[in-house]
């Protein structure tokens, strides 16, 4: 099959056509290479044999945008094996089949319905085959084929990223790039020159220029200042077609700034100026304003000023405003219209920030005159000092002068002068001021003690022109006088102990005065001298504005007297000296060995009966006669047989219980606890005393009841068998307590019921380290001892 298309007609394509029409098959053959055997169709067998080709395919071209009424031919379609009888069929399919390429079936002629934009797709891939009609057997094998979309110049070219915004410093040299600007033009590149674009400037000559070929926008003048013009509009062209007549074209535009350089320097506007100042004007006020012009903007427009010379050097300064780029003058110093009515500055302005390149255009600073007119005020008085200091004595009496201002009149009338006390509303008024003179006095006998500083604020004004006010501050210091006597400086609790020894420091006092310290220390402590000697204490002076409280004897008893009186006498050193007297109380405590209190109050047996030691010493002696013969007893009683039955008349510690429920004095039952809290004392088991048991008991009661030297816990499970076991017992609830502390105890006990076996003679002086509880039983007892070896 042979494939002819109408696309020879265009001239490039004459030479590949004359070899397609040509050579076709051989080309063919040559791209799918030689096959040495073919597949019959329908499943025959296969047959080795070199067959013909005539199937040949190839690149079908269709211009886009095509307009024309009839559909545009492709190409055709055709295999050797048609004869022209219609018997053969042929078939397309793949991309657009049916649609937009259709096909005759009987010729293989191809024609395009729709208008293809090459931009949207650029080919279509197709398959082609031939079938016999009458079988529908392939009469060659399927083809795949090609139809490209040949482009035509449909599209413009296009400034994707326009309008553009640019700057360019101005005086830039001439071809100083500026931007470069890119058209995209949607065509084929590679086809004719449908996508070639070229560059043009429309405006913005003869200050800007374009390159052709790449669009870098260039300046094209020298020196352009920004001063003189800023911002430029230029509009740049692309053509495609390499700018040919009939190419299509787009614009775009530039809009070129040029930013600002330091090449103009400051300018005053004036080279004089006169400036008024009145001389009423305060001390570091601004007083007036100057200003250089800058054409710059930004920091290439920033100026300082200074005062380079002139008169009025050290009286004004000048500083520089960021914002408005002015120059502010201050007054330094204050005006005076009397003494100097004018003053001549010379002002510079300079540039902060320089460029170099500009340099040779000058230097970049200016200077101006400035001439100060200093105006006449009418002024207020004026003080002679800005503060005053005055003293005065405390106690001084009413109209006492403290001192005297003076202030005058500046202006050369030199009027005469009023003064007064600007009091506040809620001021107590102390002291007043004479209204021609200044003098100030007192009004109130003053008290350093209770104020010792006074501030008040004098005013003064002219006579003729009231409204005119001048102040001055006026300090008063009260001087002190020695009018308060030395006092102690608190309230002291001072403690001695009972076993105190002669010439120790129980304490330390100090005293305070309310005077001024000349009129106060040194204080003097001493004793009064029209009082008796006092046997107990006595006074030492330290000489360090502090006194020591000292003991003069051994030994004090809170029983014979718990408090004592020190009057004392303290004297300051003032002149006339004053001197006062107070009273200490002493209070007597017993302490520790390292001297901490233990207690200061007296036991209440001891205090409440008021007994002497001799009467003490009877009493603890009566105690113990009467523990001997209760110890004799027991012991006594112990010795004999105990009956089975106790008799009423007996005598024993018991716990009797009288909580039964029923029975009344019956089932009351005593147990003896002489057992519990020693158990070597322990008897025979015994029977209830209240009731005869009947029965005898069994030879494992027997046993019990024999047990000699039990512990308490095996004591214990006797007595539970006994009442467990009895049946003469009726049934009621008892209390049993059992207070043993255990045998080989280090302390012993303390009962009466065995006090038999200790000695009634005895050394108590281990009482001492049983601690604190028993610490006043081991000074009586050792007492007692002390009297006895020196008895």
């Amino acid at each position: 099959m042979k494939i002819t298309s109408t696309s020879c007609i265009c001239p490039v394509l004459v030479c590949l056509c004359f070899v397609q029409r040509c050579y076709g098959t051989a080309h063919h053959s040559s791209i799918k290479g030689t096959r040495n055997q073919t597949k019959h169709i329908e499943g025959e067998t296969e047959v080795h044999h070199r067959p013909k080709r005539g199937w040949v395919w190839n690149q079908f071209f269709v211009l886009e945008e095509h307009m024309g009424p009839d559909p545009q031919y492709v190409g055709k379609l055709h295999s050797n094996s048609d004869k022209g009888d219609g018997s053969v069929k042929y078939i397309l399919t793949g991309e657009g089949a049916g649609t937009i390429f259709i096909i005759d079936d009987t010729t293989g002629d191809i024609h395009s319905t729709k208008s293809l934009d090459r931009e949207q797709k650029t080919h279509y891939v197709l398959h082609a085959q031939a079938i016999d009609r009458r079988t529908n057997k392939p009469l060659e094998p399927e083809s795949e084929f090609i139809i490209k979309v040949q482009d035509i110049n449909d599209n413009a070219p296009k400034f994707t990223d326009g309008p553009y915004i640019v700057t360019v410093p101005e005086m830039s040299d001439m071809g100083t790039s500026v931007l470069q600007v890119t058209a995209t033009d949607a065509d084929d590149p590679t086809y004719g020159n449908s996508a070639r674009v070229v560059y043009s400037i429309l405006q913005g000559q003869p200050y800007f220029s374009v390159d052709p070929k790449t669009g870098v926008i260039r300046t094209a003048l020298h020196n352009m200042d920004r001063e003189a013009r800023e911002h430029y509009s230029v509009v740049i062209q692309a053509k495609d077609m390499a700018g040919q007549v009939g190419g299509l074209s787009g614009s775009t535009t530039v809009n070129i700034t040029l930013t600002d350089v330091n090449d103009n320097p400051p300018r005053f506007p004036q080279k004089h100026y006169q400036l008024y100042v009145p001389e009423s004007a305060q001390v570091g006020s601004a007083v007036g304003k100057i200003k250089a012009n800058d054409a710059d903007t930004g920091s290439n427009a920033d100026m300082t000023y200074s005062i380079i010379n002139g008169d009025g050097i050290g009286i004004f300064s000048i500083s520089t405003d960021k914002e408005t780029r002015e120059g502010i003058l201050s007054l330094k110093k204050p005006l005076n219209y009397e003494k100097k009515k004018s003053y001549t500055l010379n002002i510079e302005g300079a540039n902060t920030h320089l460029d170099f390149r500009f340099s040779h255009l000058g230097p970049f600073k200016d200077a101006t005159m400035l001439k100060i007119i200093v105006g006449d005020v009418d002024e207020p008085p004026l003080f002679s000092m800005p503060s005053y200091v005055m003293e005065v004595y405390e106690n001084a009496k009413i109209g006492t002068v403290v001192g005297t201002v003076l202030a005058q009149d500046p202006d050369s009338a030199n009027s005469l002068v009023r003064y007064f006390i600007d009091y506040n509303a809620e001021d107590d008024r102390f002291f007043n001021i004479d209204a021609n003179t200044g003098t100030i006095k007192t009004t109130k006998v003053l008290d350093r003690e209770e104020t010792p500083w006074y501030n008040i604020t004098v005013a003064a004004s002219e006579n003729d022109n009231p409204g005119l006010l001048s102040h001055v501050t006026v300090g008063i210091r009260v001087l002190d006088v020695n009018d308060n006597p030395p006092e102690l400086a608190r309230e002291y609790d001072i403690v001695v102990c009972e076993n105190s020894k002669p010439g120790q420091v129980i304490h330390t006092i100090s005293a305070t005065d309310k005077d001024d310290f000349a009129n106060g220390p040194r204080f003097n402590f001493f004793l009064d001298e029209h009082l008796s000697v006092n046997p107990n204490f006595t006074l030492k002076d330290n000489e360090d504005n502090t006194a020591s409280i000292l003991t003069r004897r051994r030994r004090f008893s809170r029983t014979i007297q718990d408090v004592y009186y020190l009057p004392i006498m303290i004297s300051d050193g003032g002149i006339p000296s004053l001197s006062s007297s107070s009273t200490l109380t002493i209070r007597v405590c017993a302490c520790e060995r390292d001297g901490r209190v233990r207690t200061c109050h007296a036991e209440a047996f001891l205090s409440s009966a008021g007994l002497s030691t001799g009467a003490l010493i009877a009493i603890l002696l009566c105690v113990v006669i009467l523990l001997a013969i209760v110890v004799l007893f027991i012991t006594l009683r112990r010795s004999k047989k105990e009956p089975l039955i106790i008799s009423e008349e007996d005598v024993r510690e018991n716990v009797v219980t009288y909580d039964d429920e029923g029975g009344g004095e019956e089932d009351t039952e005593a147990f003896d606890i002489t057992a519990l809290r020693n158990p070597s004392a322990a008897e025979e088991l015994k029977y209830r005393r209240d009731i005869r048991p009947e029965v005898k008991l069994t030879p494992r009661h027997q046993t019990l009841a024999t047990l000699e030297s039990i512990d308490v816990q095996e004591f214990i499970k006797q007595r539970l068998a006994e009442a467990d076991l009895d049946p003469s017992v009726p049934p009621y609830d008892s209390l049993q307590t059992y207070a043993y502390e255990g045998q080989r105890s280090e302390a012993g006990s303390i009962s009466s019921l065995d006090s038999a076996t200790t000695q009634s003679d005895q050394d108590y002086q281990y009482l001492g380290d049983w601690g604190p509880e028993f610490k006043k039983l081991a000074e009586l007892y050792g007492e007692i001892e002390s009297e006895r070896t020196t008895g």
